[in-house]
């Protein structure tokens, strides 16, 4: 009873196993499969991944941040499911290929020289003959023609007959062993290069990403990655004239510093550029230092030209700022004064900012470009914008342009040009809250007038929206701060209202001193609305103060109060050079341009965000080399796979694979001597091309013989 009991388990279990096995080895589970990696692949198309996590919270909110979290569709290709998914079809074709290679093979070296006569008179593409040689003189005729048209051969020796078994192509049954190992090859080389190694070492060897700052030589070890570890892909920052032997490898909650078993020193970093101001070029010219033997040679790293030594490949990645050193000039944004201050600072450092409303800032410099190449059709983002990708000019002509004639300006033009030097910095208050400044060194033309570009935005996941500031005849912002002042000052705009009314009324009638009188309270008070009550201020003041006229008036009303408003700009600003000890400027349309852009810009000004603005005055640029370092040891293999891959799908596709038999029986004694013989050609794909080769072949060996019968279907 035992013993039948036990047999029966195991007979169970492995009708259980087979029946698994005929599961994952079939192609149901593998276009299963394929389907899952397609979908994940998808995903990591359209999601951008392994970016910094606040960019995706901004993005998706607290609550799908977390959900997307969970399913790790921040970094799709590293994620257990899908090499889990990419380990199940590992298994599938492995299973396939072990399956059905055995089988294949031995189709391949088969003849099946075991067909019958009658079996051969079935087959769609057929023919028959009897011919006057003898059956050894056809069988030699035979053979020769078929050697000759490449078939290879075997003559078996039947009961009254020959049978000549004949293929060719035999080869495209490797195509599909080389396919399906390709799969399993590219599969097992992407899993080396992944970051399982990495993933293992964090389970079972106490490796945690390191979330703070300092020094990296001081960083502890269950931080830091072994010089032994198989695989990895991470950067490393060199400015110039330092040195480097760790890479920086990127995690969800930190980073882990890998060890190099060399030392990377940047000599230079050369870049160049085209005439349009791209960048042409990018090489750094490095000595290297091996830790082991003290060998140093130099080596020049390019794009797509790596240095490769001890098996790490080193590229030439990108390039950043290493800490150049800045000066600036700093103007105020409130209150009355105008006064410039300088200011200087290194890039990775962070400057005290004391400002004259007692709240005390940082200024944090994030970078520094000494070229930028902008496409000045779109440049010069408006503070104003809504959309953050549109400007706020945009809005209203980008439809209007894709309809407009050949001779309008294209929308979707690429006006490169290098605009010259620019700083990005973070202002940072004393409560921890800070905003992202990116301000040009230089005035950009744009829509006709020279404007300094100052840019501002909340977060690192927003574009850069930019306050537009008009260069003076100096081409400098110092006729614009003065102005911004001039409005804060109550003194300065009575001043200015006053002397508004008796220029536009400078009859000096006692009759119309009233009147004149009037016109300057209106003055002083437009100037007031315009200068804001410190929450809202400029244009959006004056918008709320004419809603609080009655609809049908407003439209008048509104043309009335901005001739009134800018009049008095006009001599506010003269009134504030006077002030300075400056002569009054030429009332041209220059100037009058100047003063529309100035008060736009100043309407705008309180959006900006920022007790002063900064202005790139000189720098001495330090430049720094971002290299990515990797150990692929999966490389390799993958071209392997690749190679099987191209030889797979050539045979499959290019080799046809035909079978060929020829029955040779002597003849009926009632047709006289010679022999009988009956063909037969077969192929797995039926094509044009094989229909045209039975032809051939049918032809060629009935040529000068007396043929009984052919088929061909």
């Amino acid at each position: 009873m035992d013993i039948s009991t036990d047999g029966l388990q195991l007979d169970t279990r492995r009708r259980w196993l087979a029946t698994a096995v005929e599961l994952f080895s079939s192609m149901r589970f593998a276009i299963s499969l394929l389907v899952l990696i397609a979908i994940a692949a998808t995903i990591g198309t359209v999601l951008k991944q392994n970016e910094p996590m606040p960019n995706y919270i901004n993005q998706f909110g607290p609550f799908w941040f977390d959900v997307f979290g969970k399913l790790s569709l921040y970094a799709v290709y590293s994620a257990w499911w899908f090499l889990l998914i990419m380990a199940f079809l590992v298994l599938s074709t492995s299973l396939c290929i072990i399956r059905n290679a055995p089988k294949m093979l031995k189709d391949m070296r088969s003849w099946r020289e075991n067909v019958r006569e009658q079996s051969l008179r079935n087959f769609h593409h057929k023919a028959e003959w009897h011919s006057e040689a003898s059956r050894a003189d056809l069988q030699q005729q035979l053979t020769a023609h078929i050697d000759r048209v490449g078939y290879r051969y075997k003559v078996v020796e039947k009961e009254n007959a020959t049978l000549i078994a004949a293929k060719r192509g035999a080869a495209n049954k490797w195509g599909y062993i080389f396919a399906h190992s390709a799969i399993v090859i590219i599969c097992i080389g992407g899993m080396l290069d992944s970051d399982m190694p990495i993933r293992f070492q964090q389970w079972f060897m106490g490796k945690v990403p390191f979330d703070g700052s300092g020094v990296i030589a001081q960083i502890p070890e269950k931080h830091r990655l072994p010089l032994s570890n198989p695989t990895f892909r991470g950067n490393t920052l060199i400015p110039e004239g330092t040195a480097s032997e760790t890479a920086i490898i990127p995690q969800q909650t930190g980073v882990l510093i890998q060890d190099l078993p060399f030392t990377i020193q940047l000599n230079k970093f050369i870049i160049e550029y085209y005439s349009t101001g791209m960048p042409k070029l990018f090489a750094s010219e490095v000595v290297v230092r091996d830790h082991e033997t003290g060998k140093t040679f130099p080596a020049t790293i390019k794009v797509n030209e790596p240095l490769i030594y001890k098996g790490i490949a080193v590229y030439q990645s990108s390039f950043e700022d290493g800490g150049s050193h800045l000066k600036l000039t700093g103007y105020p944004m409130t209150g009355m004064k105008s006064v410039p201050f300088a200011m200087s600072g290194d890039v990775g450092g962070v400057t005290p900012l004391k400002n004259s409303n007692g709240n005390d800032y940082t200024v944090e410099w994030s970078g520094f470009r000494a070229a930028n190449v902008e496409n000045m059709s779109k440049n010069g983002q408006d503070v104003r914008a809504v959309n953050a990708k549109q400007s706020f000019n945009e809005q209203f002509s980008t439809d209007l342009d894709k309809h407009l004639g050949s001779a309008a300006k294209n929308a979707n033009n690429k006006d490169l040009k290098n605009v010259g030097p620019s700083v990005q910095y973070k202002l940072r208050d004393k409560n921890g809250q800070a905003k992202e400044f990116n301000n040009y060194m230089q005035p950009m033309l744009i829509d006709g007038a020279y404007m300094f570009l100052a840019g501002t935005r909340d977060t690192p996941s927003e574009a850069f929206r930019y306050l537009r500031i008009p260069a003076d005849d100096d081409d400098t912002v110092i006729e614009w701060m003065r102005l911004r002042a001039a409005i804060a000052n109550p003194e300065l705009r009575a001043l200015a209202a006053q002397r508004y009314a008796d220029r536009a009324m400078p009859d000096a009638k006692e009759q119309l001193q009233k009147l004149r009188e009037q016109l300057s309270e209106s003055s002083k008070k437009g100037l007031s609305i315009f200068a804001g009550d410190g929450q809202v201020s400029g244009y959006f003041a004056v918008s709320r103060f004419l809603e609080q006229i009655p609809a049908a008036d407003q439209e008048k009303a509104a043309d009335v109060f901005m001739k009134i408003l800018n009049g008095s700009l006009w001599d506010l600003w003269q009134v504030a050079r006077e002030k300075d000890g400056l002569p009054a400027v030429a009332l041209d349309e220059k100037h009058a341009r100047f003063l529309q852009l100035a008060t736009n810009a100043i309407s705008d000004s309180f959006l900006y965000g920022a007790p002063v603005y900064l202005q790139l005055s000189g720098f001495d640029e330090v430049k720094a080399s971002v290299l990515q370092v990797t150990r692929s040891p999966g490389k390799k293999v993958v071209y392997l796979g690749c190679l099987f891959l191209v030889l797979g799908v050539f045979s499959m596709f290019y080799i046809r694979e035909r079978r060929l038999w020829i029955w040779i029986r002597d003849g009926n004694p009632e047709s006289g001597a010679g022999a009988h013989a009956l063909m037969a050609l077969s192929s797995q794909r039926k094509t044009l091309d094989f229909e045209r080769e039975f032809e051939d072949l049918k032809l060629q060996l009935l040529q000068g013989k007396n043929p009984i019968t052919s088929a061909a279907h």
